[in-house]
This record gives C-alpha cells, structure tokens and sequence, in this order.
C-alpha cells in the first residue's frame, strides 16, 4: 500500500478532457501521459502540460520509465515544432517544457528537432520561457550545442539516480555522462540556468543522494528536483522505500546548504512539476 502522503484528489474529468481534446487536434504527446505522471490531473487542470518530442517510444530501456522501447522509432516529424507552439499559444503558456524520448538512432540524437521546437516557440512568443529537458545525446558535443544555439531559457538534464544504481536502472546510460553534459552548458554559457532531478527509492543510500547532490554544486547546476519513485507496473524496478516527506524537507535543506538556487523536493515532485514556479522563484 501506498503511503498517505502519495494519495491524491480524483482530478477534474472534464478540464482532462479539455486537455486531451487539444493535444488530439494538434497530434501531440506529452510525458504526463507516456510515463504515467501523478501529477497528470493537476496539471492538466491547471492547463499545462511537458510536451513530448520525437515519439512516443524509446531506443534505451530505463526500468524505471513507463514510456515503452523501440530500436528504431518512427521518424522525426517536421511539423510538431510549429503545432507544439500553436499548442502553447492556446494555452497561453508563459512557461513552456519540452522533452523527448531519447533517439539513439538518429545521428544527432534529436537535437536539431529540440533547437527547431525551441525557435518555433520562441518565433510565435518572443516572451515565452522555455525550459528543454534533454537526453544524454551519447555525449555529442556538436548535438548540445545545437541545442544551446537554439537559447532555450533553462536546460535540464536528470541523472535520475545515483552512480551505483545506474547499472539496473539506466543501463544505456553513463553517469558521468550525464553530470558532464551540465558541466559542458556552464562552460559554453555561464550564464545558461541549469536544471537536475533524481528519484528516490530506488534503493539509494543517503550519503550517495548527498553526493549526487554535492557532484551537481561542483558543476555549477542551478535547479535540482527531488522526488519519489513510482513503480508503474510489475515488470519495472521495484520500490525499495517511500521516503516520508520529512526527509523530502531535509534533503531540500542540504541542497540549499550546498548553493543551489532552489530545490524542489517532496514525494510528488517530478521535474517538470510547477516549472514555471520554480523559475520565478529564482527570478524574484
């Protein structure tokens, strides 16, 4: 059984439908629905949603991550960029996420479709705040800084997990990899805010989520989320804690010990979860 702390309010079924109605008319998916988010009610009812790039299935096998694996995805469509942002117009976004499944078959591993989505919505509202959350893109230097160019206002990138985890839990991915995709954004442009986020209850260890955090503060990372993992169904990883909101509490009080600009961090956070918030917050 789920902790109290996890349960949450039936969301409003007729502002879902709304929703969901308007990311049918312009053939979009979003995270919230592929990877089964809590949050999908609340945000949905507020009008906001983490925008979906280059499909909905993915080239990695993440056991953690309800979004399904395919080797080779259908091809990026050149049209989405332009529908994301008439999307976001509809929904009179000041703050606008996007994310992708990660493309591994694609030679710059969807990077030029990022820099298109950020430019068109950018194109359609000079004022909107974009925030890309990106995959590793195998380490390309030349796919991150495509990515970069497009100035998207936030770039995010989880590490999902501490080091020791990564071998069951993100086996196609590289630690190291990951923490040196944020440090190569600061290098290029200091000024670029960066973003992190890793799920708890994995089976991680407190002092390892200390150094995660600690290894992010070396590399100048703006933003961490903190949140707790969810095992979508029985074939997925499973979950070896619910780590009670106190310690939620804790945890946001050691990274802003440590120098973040904020912290998000609480059992429901994910790392698109009141983005727009965030960044505010950051701002004032």
């Amino acid at each position: 059984m789920k902790p109290v702390w996890l349960r949450r309010k039936l969301p409003d079924q007729k502002a879902l439908q709304q929703m969901r109605e308007l990311l049918g008319r312009h053939n979009l998916n979003t995270v919230c629905q592929g990877a089964l988010c809590p949050n999908q009610g609340e945000c949905f009812g507020r009008g906001t949603a983490t925008f979906l790039i280059l499909g909905k299935t993915c080239t990695r096998n993440c056991t953690f991550c309800a979004i399904p694996a395919e080797e080779r995805p259908p091809a990026p469509d050149p049209q989405e960029p332009q529908r994301i942002a008439e999307a976001a117009a509809e929904l009179c976004l000041t703050h606008v996420v996007v994310t992708s499944v990660t493309r591994d078959d694609l030679e710059d591993g969807g990077a030029f479709h990022f820099a298109a989505t950020v430019r068109a919505l950018k194109k359609h509202n000079p004022d909107i705040v974009v925030e890309v959350l990106i995959p590793d893109f195998q380490g390309s230097l030349a796919a991150l800084r495509m990515v970069i160019d497009s100035n998207p206002d936030i770039i995010n990138h989880n590490v999902e997990t501490v080091s020791r985890l990564y071998r069951d839990v993100r086996p196609q991915a590289d630690y190291r990899r990951s923490i040196g995709l944020l440090r190569t954004v600061k290098e290029i442009n200091p000024e670029k805010i960066t973003k992190s986020g890793l799920m708890l209850g994995l089976g991680e260890e407190w002092n390892e989520v200390l150094q995660v955090m600690s290894d992010l503060r070396e590399i100048s990372c703006d933003l961490l989320t903190l949140g707790q993992y969810l095992q979508p169904s029985g074939r997925h990883h499973p979950v070896f804690r619910y780590i009670p909101p106190e310690e939620f509490e804790d945890l946001r009080w050691e990274g802003e010990k440590m120098g973040f600009k904020a912290v998000f961090s609480a059992p429901l956070v994910r790392s698109s979860f009141h983005a727009a918030e965030l960044f505010r917050h950051i701002q004032s």
